[in-house]
């Protein structure tokens, strides 16, 4: 199991194992929050925080709740907007401990833009 914490700890993510790879996007979101996403299954997170912990950000084709926290301003992770059917949650990696991550893969994609993926370079 790998834990994943917030700068403060309120919001924390029980995950079912590490991540076997990373997403780097350069979308208008990812970039301005330099988030690196691991995706998982809904079923192999675990979310540990109070209710209202997280703020929820809804923006574009309000596909995606990007989720921040309310104390310290870390984002978290996303979900989809619509859960029932839901098969993808991205938590983000910085969240996770450094030795956790290092050495992975990182696929970046081109969010700004055409969705392509641009290639992979290794975390670390």
């Amino acid at each position: 199991m790998v834990t994943t914490s917030c700068h403060c700890g309120a919001v924390r993510c029980e995950l079912a194992a590490p991540p076997e790879t990373l997403t780097q996007c350069n979308c208008s979101i990812c970039r301005r929050i330099g988030g690196l996403w691991a995706y998982y299954r809904p079923e192999q997170v675990k979310l540990v925080s109070e209710p209202g912990a997280t703020l929820a950000y809804v923006w574009g084709d309000r596909f995606l709740e990007l989720h921040t926290c309310r104390t310290c301003g870390c984002t978290t992770h996303w979900e989809p907007v619509e859960k029932e059917g839901a098969t993808k949650m991205g938590i983000n990696a910085r969240m996770m401990e450094p030795a956790v991550i290092a050495g992975l893969r990182v696929r970046h994609i081109d969010g700004a833009d055409t969705w392509e993926e641009l290639g992979w370079s290794v975390h670390g």
